[in-house]
Formats: structure tokens, sequence, C-alpha cells
């Protein structure tokens, strides 16, 4: 007969059910640079596409839009910081391992190159004969060299996100970076389908909607308990709206061909859902971290997985 310890068996629990992790102090403001800053990506890609092409009116469309969302995305990222010289101080140290520093040089980067391919769609109206020739080969260069950060700068807030310790991010490491890319694809695609609705735009809005969804839902249901948080409360209404939203773009974009109006309506609808994308995902990543349960029951299942594995070493 085997002794019983007398001893309760315990219960892992966080004091008066305080957060053990400490929730994010980012605001929504971060929410938002994760949308313009997928979308400046988003839209580099659609103007080197534009430009591979001869597509004049997709070109400047993608070109203008990555100004903009770039222009937004880094007013936000300075909003965050509250002091704006701090952007300027992680510029000083280049640090591979940590995401922020990465991301930095990324964003900093694909900034000048945008800039330069941004500026060629002016070089017409510029006064000095020598510019007007100089400055669109060059824009073209520096269009190609947006188009090749792109899928870093997409990606880097998805690495950055799960490097922390927010059980909801830190979970779905594997397969946020390509919800994220595709939800960039997806938003880039919109501005085409707007603005020079073609084969390259709803073939980008397929791609990117498609990838957008198949990552979303393992992000949603492939984690167990740690998928929760995307689906249940204000989070997952957020999530629930984007993928109906991202999925009617994409057959929108196919099936709207020969009607302008649908087409941008299509657009409309993938823009919408890649940033209601990226306020889901930021909500339920607070929300995991708020609740003790996704901190305690996690680490209470692998103490078990691992004493069951000592046990059969045994």
């Amino acid at each position: 007969m085997k002794d019983r310890s007398m001893v309760p068996e315990a219960e892992f629990e966080s004091y008066y059910g305080r957060p053990i992790v400490r929730p994010p102090v980012w605001t929504h403001d971060i929410a938002s640079y994760l949308f313009t800053g997928g979308l400046a990506a988003g839209s580099a890609l659609l103007a080197a596409g534009g430009q591979a092409t001869g597509n004049t009116n997709l070109r400047r469309a993608g070109r203008l839009t990555t100004l903009g969302a770039l222009g937004a995305s880094t007013y936000f990222l300075i909003i965050d910081l509250g002091r704006p010289e701090r952007f300027h101080h992680m510029l000083r140290v280049a640090k591979p391992t940590s995401p922020m520093s990465v991301g930095t040089w990324v964003l900093a980067t694909f900034g000048g190159v945008a800039a330069v391919a941004g500026a060629a769609e002016f070089a017409p109206l510029l006064p000095s004969r020598l510019l007007r020739r100089l400055l669109p080969p060059v824009g073209d260069l520096a269009g190609y060299g947006a188009a090749a950060l792109a899928p870093a700068l997409a990606t880097y807030t998805a690495v950055l996100f799960a490097d922390t310790a927010v059980p909801s991010w830190n979970a779905v490491h594997p397969e946020l970076p390509f919800m994220f890319a595709g939800s960039a694809l997806a938003s880039g695609a919109g501005v085409g389908l707007i603005a020079a609705p073609g084969t390259p735009a709803r073939r980008m809005a397929v791609l990117g909607a498609g990838i957008e969804l198949v990552a979303g839902h393992q992000v949603e249901h492939g984690h167990g308990l740690l998928s929760e948080p995307y689906q249940r409360g204000r989070p997952g209404k957020l999530l629930k709206a984007a993928r109906l939203l991202t999925a009617a773009g994409a057959v929108g974009a196919v099936l709207g061909r020969r009607s302008r109006a649908v087409s941008a309506l299509s657009g409309l609808s993938l823009l919408a859902g890649s940033a209601l994308t990226r306020f889901g995902v930021f909500e339920a990543g607070v929300a995991s971290a708020k609740d003790p349960k996704y901190t305690v029951v996690p680490q209470r299942e692998r103490l078990a997985q691992r004493d069951q594995l000592n046990e059969r070493r045994t």
C-alpha cells in the first residue's frame, strides 16, 4: 500500500489574483503603429510590382502610400516613446540579438530609401533639369531597396511581441510573423485595388489574405488555453471582424475585376481587416498578461509533463 502524503497538492495562484506578468505599458498608439508599418511595407512591395511591370499608376500609388504610412508610423512610435529624441538614442547601438534594435535600424533604413523613391514621383515638378533626369532612375533603385526591406519591416514587430513574457504573444511565435506578413500584403493590395485595380493587386490580395487567414487560424486555435484570448471578449470580436473583412476583400478582388466600385470596396475591406487584425492581436496579448490563469496553468502543465517524463526515465 502506497503512503499518501498528508500535505495537500499545491495550487499555483497569484497573490490576491493580481497579474503575475506585468501587462504591456504600450497604448493603442502601438497597435496603430503595427498597422501603418505593415501598410508601408505592403505598399512598398506594391510599388515595386508596378515599377517592374511598367504600371505607372500602381507604382505611384504604392510609393505615395508608403510615404504617408511611414510618416504616420513614425508619429505613433514617437508618441509612444514620449520623447522624440529617444528614437535617435536607439540608433546609437546596433544589437543583432535585440528585436527592438534590429527593428529600429530596419525602420530607419527603410524610411531613407522609401523617401527617395517617393521623392522621385515629384521629379517632373522640380526646377532643375539635372534633378528631373537623375531622380527617376535613383528612385527606381530606392524603390527596389524598399521592397527588399519590406518583409523585415512587416514582421519584426511580430518577433518583438513574441520575444516578450506576454503569454499569448510568446506562445504564437511560430505563426505571428506569417500573420503580420499576410496582413501587410493584404493592406498593400487594398491600396492597389483602390488606386489602380489590375492583376498584380488582385494576386497580391489573394496571397496576402490567404497567408493571414491560415496563420491567424493557427494563432486563434492551435495553442490550447493560450489561444483563448484571441477568441473571447473584445479581441475575439475584433479578430472575427478582421477575418470576415479580409476574406470578403479577397473574394471581391477576384470577382470584381470588371467593376471599379467593387474593386475599391474590396480594397477598403482589406485595409479595414488588416487594421483590426493588428488591434485584435495587441488586445489579446494585453488580456493574457492581465489574467494570471494564462501564466499559471501553462506552467503547471509543463511541470506535470516534466514529472511524467522523469518517471518514465526512472
